[in-house]
């Protein structure tokens, strides 16, 4: 008679699940025995059931084995390591490679646009120069512009500030004009003098002898 296949998922039922756990725990242990005496190998097995309880099978030292394992993990992990580092440091030369050849042709070009190096060109490297020249100086110019404008922006902006606070000083002040804002005076023409200022100014030149009398 022909078993049915099992299909792998977890058993629900406890009862059932206890026994299935302990046949083929036996079973497993079993093939372990066989494996370690009929190939000579070193196996260890351990099994914590559900509850956690313990059941192991060694062919020798349970210890032995498990200190074995550790330094083979340790081995492979430090050449797994060394692996990966030497992939990294080959891509890392690559990268580099590929940096140091595109600063190369960024330097030659930058020679070239600095008119160095340009009498091996071809007619068409020449436009291609040109060209690049021209692309460059529209940017400038616009930057230029945009520079301008913004800082014509700034000075409006300033003058309306300085605007509204005169207005607000003026306001604060009783609508009296600060002096500071009168007409200057015009320093190249002579000051005018009333006749009240003209009375007012003293002789003070000092005259030695008569005085000039005319004599008729």
């Amino acid at each position: 008679m022909v078993r049915g296949k099992v299909e792998m998922k977890r058993i629900e039922n406890a009862t059932s699940r206890q026994v299935t756990f302990s046949k083929r725990r036996n079973g497993v242990m079993k093939k372990a025995y066989e494996l370690s005496v009929l190939c000579d190998a070193q196996v260890a097995l351990i099994i914590f059931s559900q509850k956690g309880k313990l059941f192991q099978f060694s062919s020798s030292s349970m210890q032995k084995t498990i200190d074995r394992y550790r330094e083979y993990t340790k081995e492979t992990l430090i050449n797994i390591n060394t692996f990966e580092v030497e992939q990294h440091m080959e891509q890392l030369k690559e990268e580099t490679a590929n940096i140091a050849k595109k600063i190369e042709i960024l330097e030659i070009s930058k020679r070239k646009l600095l008119g160095q190096g340009i009498g091996s060109c071809s007619m068409n490297e020449l436009q291609e120069i040109d060209n690049q020249l021209e692309r460059s100086l529209k940017i400038i110019r616009a930057r230029k512009s945009q520079l301008f404008k913004d800082e014509i922006q700034r000075l409006k902006e300033r003058e309306r500030l300085l605007r509204e606070e005169n207005a607000r000083l003026s306001e604060k002040c009783g609508g009296v004009r600060p002096a500071a804002l009168e007409l200057p005076v015009d320093l190249t023409r002579p000051a005018q003098l009333t006749e009240k200022d003209k009375c007012s100014r003293m002789e003070t030149d000092l005259n030695i002898g008569l005085p000039d009398i005319g004599w008729s």
